[in-house]
């Protein structure tokens, strides 16, 4: 009887104790397979502003994969090369720099400030009320302090 009692006493603890670790897995900001922002830097050692990627997954040491887009200081782009345009999914943000993006090519549409950090899953910051910013960026300027 010690025993089945131990363990009717323990089962509602078990679910609460693996919602925690899910928890704790899925906390947004959680660096994965992203670079940390202080490490962004070029071969030669210049400051990146920040770094793009295009693919991100469901698990976070999954993400910052695929083709990669490295942005200086000033980078500028109001129009995206049309092999970035609505496909970034991931991005790191360099220390003391700000990423701001637009949904619409020219510097239109929803728009978003990215300060140093990492988001290696774009689909957890909201675009309005329907949509999120994966796979959404169509314009950006970086710039850091």
């Amino acid at each position: 009887m010690g025993a089945s009692l131990r363990s009717v006493t323990m089962s509602p603890l078990c679910p609460l104790l693996l919602a925690l670790a899910l928890a704790l897995v899925a906390v947004p900001g959680v660096r994965g397979a992203c670079p940390v922002p202080a490490d962004l830097k070029s071969a030669n050692g210049t400051r990146t502003c920040a770094k793009l990627y295009d693919k991100s997954d469901p698990y976070y040491e999954n993400c910052c994969g695929g083709a990669e887009l490295a942005l200086q200081p000033g980078a500028d782009l109001p129009y995206l090369p049309s092999d970035w345009t609505n496909v970034i999914s991931s991005l790191v943000v360099g220390q003391r720099c700000e990423l701001t993006v637009w949904s619409i090519r020219g510097k239109a549409g929803k728009k978003r400030k990215f300060s140093a950090g990492t988001y290696p899953r774009l689909e957890e910051y909201r675009r309005g009320i329907f949509g999120d910013w994966s796979n959404a960026i169509s314009a950006l300027y970086c710039s850091c302090n």
